[in-house]
């Protein structure tokens, strides 16, 4: 077993391969830093003085210590330079307690069903890496895969020795997605039914307790109406559920705000990124004025804003977003993604980057749960949950690529 203890007489004066398993994982500043990080258990990252992240390069766990050497990249360049260290960054979720990574884990895409290509041993090794990371929120649902999700993620959770926060979703009994106006709460979630969907639901994850229960749609219409919040204080005073929440319909985030003034909901998960600006009119207001949690999904537009959807794009068979960019809604998205570009002087691989720290440069913002199913995809967006967001001229310099559209539809 490599010695993993920092080494600060090796200090490095110029550029140096430090091979990490040889067992010198850090020098000089960075390697008192290091240290430093890993007795207080946090996760150190090492960026050059010209705040260039370097790498990810280290996971300790609550103890401080390596869980694995796997984990580890073989090799790390320590630039010439200062070094310092940029850890995890926490936000608590409203007034419920949890502290959470601002990066957060979406499970949607693991569960297969409407995404094609997850493979279940990378999901679980995306899910540890994560953890290794420093995240420690994860989003599922009880219809990501017919259970398949919460599946992988219980079995992934249970096995580590962090606290992890996993939210949930109950499905609407009437399998309608969006809720629709005029149709009454009982017809979409009766008490027994959200009972019996929270029970499925903690079976799958082989947890005692769901930290974050959500209905995933939402009608305001439904505020006072039913039999919903009855189950809802039943589950929390059995300590099956800590927290309530809801998924605020596509691109109709106003449509939540009476149930956020009634003080009964703890958490909202809401579309929000780069062309999806509307959540910051009123939602946001709302929700930091009551101290509603915000939970954002999509903020890479379905990949939309990951720079690699092109008019050449192709999909696979049964994969979602065939229809989601179908006609010319890729060229459209790759005519809008090429303006950002342009305005801020970027290149195109920086731009999932840019989305995710657009919408972390919101104070309303709890978490973002970008859907990652490989270790490569977590290494890139744990990476940016920093705490750092964008410069306060760029965020303004992107409102002017608002633009409304619902590609669901």
């Amino acid at each position: 077993m490599p010695d993993y203890r920092v080494k600060p007489e090796l200090a490095v004066s110029e550029p140096e391969e430090v091979n990490v398993a040889s067992g010198v994982v850090a020098t000089g500043r960075s390697g008192v830093a290091v240290a430093s990080a890993a007795a207080e258990g946090r996760m150190p990252t090492l960026v050059c003085a010209k705040k260039r992240e370097i790498e990810t390069c280290f996971a300790y766990n609550r103890k401080g210590h390596l869980p694995s050497t796997n984990c580890l990249e073989s090799s790390l360049t320590i630039a010439r330079s200062k070094t310092e260290i940029r850890t995890m960054n926490y936000r608590k979720i409203g007034k419920t307690g949890l502290n959470v990574s601002e990066v957060g884990f979406g499970a949607w895409g693991i569960g297969k069903g409407l995404w094609v290509g997850a493979s279940d041993d990378e999901s679980v090794k995306a899910l540890h890496r994560a953890f290794d990371l420093g995240l420690n929120f994860v989003d599922t649902a009880l219809r990501y895969g017919d259970g398949h999700s919460e599946n992988l993620v219980g079995k992934t959770v249970k096995e580590r020795s962090e606290q992890i926060s996993v939210a949930t979703k109950v499905p609407p009994k009437n399998g309608q997605w969006p809720a629709q106006s005029g149709v009454p709460a009982m017809k979409a979630f009766p008490a027994e039914h959200v009972i019996a969907c929270t029970e499925e639901s903690l079976r799958n994850l082989g947890l005692e307790k769901i930290d974050v229960q959500q209905f995933h749609v939402w009608s305001d219409e439904w505020v006072g109406e039913g039999d919903w919040l009855d189950a809802i204080q039943k589950l929390k005073e059995q300590g099956k559920i800590r927290n309530f929440g809801i998924s605020i319909n596509d691109y109709q985030p106003e449509n939540a705000i009476r149930l956020i003034e009634t003080g009964v909901v703890d958490a909202v998960q809401v579309i929000y990124n780069i062309f999806e600006q509307a959540p910051e009119d009123k939602l946001f207001p709302a929700c930091q004025k009551h101290q509603v949690g915000v939970i954002v999904r999509v903020a890479l537009d379905e990949g939309g804003l990951t720079g690699q959807i092109t008019p050449e794009t192709r999909f696979e068979d049964g994969d979602f977003r065939g229809r989601y960019f179908r006609g010319d809604r890729k060229q459209q998205v790759y005519a809008h993604v090429q303006k950002i570009v342009a305005d801020l002087g970027i290149r195109l691989d920086q731009m999932a980057e840019t989305a995710l720290r657009y919408v972390l440069s919101h104070d309303a913002v709890s978490t973002v749960i970008p859907g990652m199913r490989s270790v490569k995809n977590v290494e890139r967006n744990c990476r940016l949950g920093d705490g750092r967001g964008l410069p306060k001229k760029v965020v303004e310099q992107l409102k002017a690529h608002r633009w409304a559209r619902n590609f669901y539809q």
